[in-house]
């Protein structure tokens, strides 16, 4: 996840993740089997253009991947998957970084917003995308709160000249 780059061991990983990693697998699980649930029941099922609609999302999936991994492999030993807060840990203001302060999280989204479109399904679309995405936007602003507490000034300078999860926009 993006928020890999501390630089002060001085809180466990439980205290600042808040549990928010547990509850994203959950609403993503959840999630996704009532999203194939309603995929495999027709209801909600798109007739038109089914074909490529479906193409659509798989690329968007793997677009999505691609920005994830590009996230990851930036950070390199920095990346965690809990909040954490290690002695040799920087803030990464590089990259893709330097344009969204969490790049790992806009590629899983997008990768779920595809695998929605994928299904070719409106409401799998939904029940995929929306709770997945208030997850995320919840375990943001934990990992959020605890740069801000690590970095101070410099993360609060940081997050003033970048967005947060899409470029220019937000």
């Amino acid at each position: 996840m993006s928020l890999a780059y501390f630089k002060k061991a001085s809180h466990s990983s439980g205290d600042l993740d808040k549990s928010s990693f547990r509850l994203l697998w959950i609403v993503i699980i959840v999630s996704i089997g009532l999203g194939v649930y309603f995929a495999i029941s027709g209801t909600g099922a798109i007739k038109m253009y089914r074909y490529e609609i479906h193409v659509a999302g798989m690329v968007i999936i793997c677009l999505g991947l691609l920005l994830r991994w590009l996230a990851i492999f930036q950070l390199r030993k920095y990346f965690t998957v809990n909040v954490a807060i290690g002695e040799d840990h920087q803030l990464v203001q590089g990259g893709l970084y330097r344009y969204i302060r969490h790049p790992s999280y806009t590629g899983s989204l997008f990768s779920f917003l595809g695998l929605g479109i994928a299904l070719v399904n409106w409401i799998s679309l939904l029940i995929i995308f929306i709770p997945i995405l208030l997850s995320f936007l919840y375990r943001i602003s934990v990992e959020e709160k605890a740069m801000a507490r690590t970095f101070g000034a410099e993360y609060e300078h940081y997050r003033a000249k970048t967005k947060k999860l899409i470029p220019w926009i937000y």
